[in-house]
Order: C-alpha cells, then sequence, then structure tokens
C-alpha cells in the first residue's frame, strides 16, 4: 500500500500542475481566425498583415491564452458560417452582436459599444452657402411669384387710376404700371411713402382690399423665403434618424444595419463595401448611407473629406463581441482575458490611437 500512494504521489501532483496552468492555456495547435477589414478595427497593411483595435484585443487574448493563430480574409457571413461549422476557432473584426447570430455561434463579452452613425452629402458653409441659397430654385421660384403678385395689383389700380390720376399713374403705360407697382410695393411693405396713393372711388377699393391681403401675403412669403434658405443652408435632407424613411437610404449588405432598417421598415439600397456607399451619397446617387458610426467616420476623414459628413447623433447601440463556435470551452476564458484588458489604461489608449477620442 506505502509503494502505491508513493506511485500516486507523482501522479497527483502532476496532474494538479497540469489543472492549475489550464486556467490560462490552450492547445498549442494552430487555429483559424476569421476577420474582415474594417478601419480602423481591422486594417490590412501594405505587407499583408493586420493591425487596428480589435486586431491588437485578440492579440493580447491569444498571448495571454497561448493560443497560436493565423487571420483568415472574408465577409461578415463567412466569419459566422466559418465559426458555426468548425472552419475557425473564431471570428474577430467588428461584429455586431445580435438575437440571430447568436443562434449560430456564441460570443464573447461586448468589447466596444458604438451606435449607427448616417453619412450625408457635404454642404458648404458660411457665406458661400447663403450666396448658393439666393440662387436655389426654390427661393427664386418664391420671388418671382411676390414680383407676379405685385405687378398684378400694381396693374390694377393704374386701370382704374391712369386717367383721373394722371400726375401719380400717368405717362405712358409702362410709366404708369411702373408706378402701379411702386404703389403695390410700397403698401405690401407698410412703407407707405405717400408719393403713389388712389383717388378714384374703384382705385381705393383695390387698395382696400390689397392692403388687408398684402398682410396675409407678406407672411407667407417671408416663411416661404425663410424656409428656403433653411433647407438650403442645412447640410442635408436627412437631420436624423426620424428622416429615413422619407429619402433614399443605403447599407451595407447582410449587416446588422440592413436587419435593423428593415425591422424598421426603411428601404435600404444594399452596397456591397462601405466605400461603395460614401461614394453613392457624394455623388447623389442616395441622400443617407448608414453604418457603425466610428466605422464612418473613419472612412470619411480617409477617403470623402468635403465630400460626406457625418451626422453628430447615433442611435441603435451596436454592441461588438468575438464569435466563437457554441459551447466554446475557451469562452469564459476569452471573457476573463477580455474584461480584465478592456479595463486597462492600455486599451484607453489603444482607442485613443486608433479612434482618435
Amino acid at each position: 500500500m506505502k509503494n502505491l500512494r508513493l506511485l500516486l504521489l507523482p501522479l497527483l501532483l502532476f496532474t494538479f500542475l497540469c489543472t492549475e496552468s489550464s486556467a490560462y492555456s490552450v492547445d498549442e495547435d494552430e487555429i483559424l481566425v476569421g476577420t474582415r477589414v474594417v478601419p480602423p478595427f481591422v486594417i490590412k497593411d501594405d505587407d499583408g498583415t493586420f493591425s487596428g483595435l480589435t486586431v491588437d484585443l485578440w492579440d493580447h487574448i491569444a498571448t495571454e491564452l497561448g493560443i497560436t493563430y493565423s487571420f483568415v480574409e472574408t465577409d461578415i457571413q463567412g466569419m459566422l458560417d466559418g465559426v458555426a461549422n468548425g472552419e475557425f476557432g473564431a471570428s474577430a473584426s467588428a461584429l455586431t452582436i445580435t438575437a440571430e447570430r447568436e443562434e449560430m455561434v456564441d460570443f464573447s463579452h461586448p468589447f466596444f459599444i458604438t451606435g449607427l452613425g448616417i453619412a450625408v452629402s457635404y454642404q458648404p458653409r458660411g457665406f458661400l452657402n447663403a450666396l448658393m441659397a439666393v440662387f436655389s430654385l426654390e427661393f427664386l421660384w418664391v420671388v418671382f411669384l411676390l414680383l407676379a403678385m405685385l405687378f398684378f395689383w400694381g396693374f390694377l389700380v393704374w386701370l382704374f387710376e391712369r386717367k383721373h390720376n394722371t400726375d401719380e399713374f400717368g405717362g405712358t403705360s409702362a410709366e404708369g404700371i411702373g408706378s402701379g407697382f411702386w404703389w403695390a410695393a410700397v403698401t405690401m411693405t407698410t412703407v407707405g411713402y405717400g408719393d403713389k396713393s388712389p383717388r378714384t372711388f374703384a382705385g381705393r377699393v383695390v387698395g382696400f382690399v390689397w392692403m388687408f391681403a398684402a398682410i396675409i401675403l407678406i407672411s407667407f412669403f417671408t416663411a416661404s423665403i425663410a424656409s428656403s434658405l433653411t433647407v438650403t443652408q442645412l447640410d442635408s435632407r436627412v437631420s436624423g434618424a426620424q428622416d429615413l424613411p422619407f429619402v433614399r437610404t443605403g447599407a451595407l449588405e447582410n449587416s446588422a444595419t440592413m436587419e435593423f432598417l428593415a425591422e424598421q421598415r426603411i428601404r435600404a439600397t444594399p452596397f456591397s463595401s462601405i466605400e461603395d456607399g460614401l461614394r453613392a451619397v457624394a455623388d447623389g446617387d442616395i441622400d443617407a448611407f448608414v453604418h457603425d458610426a466610428p466605422i464612418v467616420r473613419y472612412f470619411v476623414a480617409q477617403e470623402f473629406r468635403n465630400q460626406v459628413n457625418v451626422l453628430p447623433n447615433t442611435f441603435n447601440d451596436q454592441f461588438y463581441g468575438i464569435a466563437l463556435p457554441l459551447e466554446s470551452p475557451l469562452r469564459n476564458q476569452i471573457n476573463q482575458v477580455l474584461l480584465d484588458y478592456i479595463a486597462s489604461e492600455d486599451w484607453e489608449l489603444r482607442q485613443e490611437f486608433y479612434l482618435g477620442n
């Protein structure tokens, strides 16, 4: 019996050490990790290697757990399918956690929380924008209607005054109608210089009706002109998510954003890449492109400056996680390392480096 105990003691000690070390170690066999290039979370460098916020996170987790891995570039559906069918040991990018995706794969705890951003066409601001507003079709149409109303009432008062009030509305037809136009303008604006006034009964009836009508019309035209100038000075027809059902909207195909828009009954044109969607906004093919805010801002800053703006507000929170096989034995270990890392100062510094905030 004593000899048996002596034989079992090294075995028990070995088992204990293996159990302790297994808390932060995995099989040394290399695993494949699906990813998708989505700057600034996953950036493909010129030499074919990957960098970015998510890449740094996964590299830290792999180092802590002793995981040997290689990235495999694919699309959103490829990342999910690869994990679900066992081809990938994990998928890491800017992958949003959704209920539908949870049916296919398990997710780690969220490592980044953001919201959807809306990219709209860029419009110049300040004096140039105001100048463009003056020459907009909406503004010119309102001015044309105003001049037509002044001409109509000026012509009408001239018809009654041209024979009996030649001092003020006499002369050639052009001069008389011009005097009537002037009278209509000063009456409408309540300036009333007093140099022109109807004297016949019919002319005064016209003047009486015009004075009251002008009060209503001046309010209408003031509001119309102000509205025209305001609409032209706005960056876009879109000021927030509430406008999306009424404009031409785009989103990345097979994305969580596209699913969300469909749930909200917002028709959206699918695009194969973020660049294509933003280019469609810049070219005027669509009015808004919706995607995760930090990603859209990154692309706009890099490739579409002075062509596309991103609205400041976000909506519909997005939670990024690492996709893992269902009931993965690594999930708890990955979560432990992940939660510890995103609470560290190093994670904050990396966010500042890649996101600029």
